[in-house]
């Protein structure tokens, strides 16, 4: 029996049968076509290329127009990017694989040029991100990095307003034929942001306490659960225990006390009967693994399937699968290099590199174009 065999059995998934348990996790790739942020017939192939994944999640994509925080990120708020998710879905299941769109708002980490009439990026307080750089397009085809604009405070009416453009979003998912929708909690956007003590001060129901800051995420689980199913949804957190100086993308926010934050959402989960729950660990160099008696209260708090995501190798993946702790695993930076990951992980077949200068926006190359292994 091959050493990674244990990787390679089926499991359910709300009501999916995966045929391993290698996922292609969400991915910002920025390939989507301008002006209007519509998937394409690149995109097809790049996920079609990656369909071997017993799950795919897709790139985080905009709930809206105000959601966006990076140029060239694809949207689901339009009926040209409907049709554009539909060359993508049509591809993967051709392919025979599973993929669920991964519904994003990225709130205060945003930039005035990004949003509608250049108007001040949207979060639950007027508090301006720092750590962090936005995205923006300085022409055709160019960019720069550039500072988050300070947000405005969305009113108590406005939030509301949000949980019905989520419900929205999960709609327009299900016509572009997904097969579910997994909510972007994580990574300092906008739902972790209501999470969050440290960008949460609001004094309406909320703000304040854990339970009040904890409604939002609470209130669009219950809106996307009505119209998709709770057993077609995921829900990304990224449980943070420390942070780092390391130059990078936005990590998000380390809570006074990590632990009971995320616990008590985790439960809230639970009780809404959710199909998985992924959680994205710190993946800079030497990052820590999760402590472990998180690892084990999450398991003993949710009875959903569990997904883990973070600089993962095939070993971490068996270890964490064999302690009973996780079930299936996101591969990232391997999955962008390697379209036929699940083979060279099965066959422990060598690994091409990833090219970090062609992550995020551009062409096919760096993007449909790494090579299958070949013996």
């Amino acid at each position: 029996m091959m050493k990674n065999e244990a990787l390679f059995s089926e499991i359910n998934l709300g009501p999916y049968t995966l045929k391993n348990r290698v996922v292609l996790p969400p991915l910002t790739r920025s390939r989507s076509t301008q002006p209007g942020n519509i998937a394409n017939d690149l995109m097809a192939d790049y996920y079609g290329q990656r369909a071997g994944a017993g799950f795919m999640v897709t790139e985080g994509t905009q709930i809206e127009p105000r959601g966006q925080g990076y140029a060239w990120t694809p949207g689901i708020h339009s009926q040209d990017q409907i049709e554009g998710w539909k060359k993508v879905t049509r591809e993967v299941h051709d392919k025979g694989g599973i993929i669920f769109a991964q519904l994003w708002h990225v709130g205060r980490v945003s930039h005035t040029s990004l949003q509608p009439d250049n108007a001040a990026p949207v979060a639950p307080s007027a508090i301006r991100a720092d750590a962090v750089k936005v995205f923006i397009e300085t022409g055709p085809g160019e960019g720069a990095l550039a500072d988050p604009s300070e947000p405005r405070a969305l009113t108590t009416e406005e939030v509301k307003e949000l949980v019905q453009l989520y419900a929205q979003a999960a709609r327009n998912a299900m016509e572009a034929g997904f097969d579910g929708v997994e909510l972007h909690c994580a990574n300092g956007y906008l739902v972790n942001q209501f999470i969050s003590e440290h960008t949460n001060q609001r004094d309406d129901e909320y703000g304040g306490s854990l339970e009040n800051r904890l409604r939002f995420l609470k209130e669009i689980v219950t809106a996307v659960s009505d119209v998709v199913g709770s057993n077609r949804l995921g829900v990304r957190f990224a449980p943070l225990f420390e942070s780092t100086d390391e130059d990078r993308v936005y990590l998000g926010l380390v809570e006074s006390d990590p632990h009971t934050t995320y616990i008590e959402a985790i439960r809230l989960l639970d009780q809404a009967g959710i199909a998985y729950l992924s959680l994205a660990e710190a993946d800079w160099d030497n990052a820590p693994d999760l402590p472990e008696n998180f690892y084990q209260e999450v398991r003993e708090t949710f009875s959903g399937r569990i997904m883990y995501a973070g600089k993962y190798s095939a070993d971490k993946a068996l270890r964490v699968l064999q302690a009973g702790n996780g079930d299936i695993f996101g591969f990232g930076r391997p999955f962008i290099a390697n379209p036929d990951l699940p083979e060279r992980i099965r066959n422990e077949w060598p690994l091409n590199d990833v090219d970090p200068v062609t992550m995020y926006g551009g062409t096919d190359k760096g993007y449909t174009d790494y090579p299958v292994y070949r013996s």
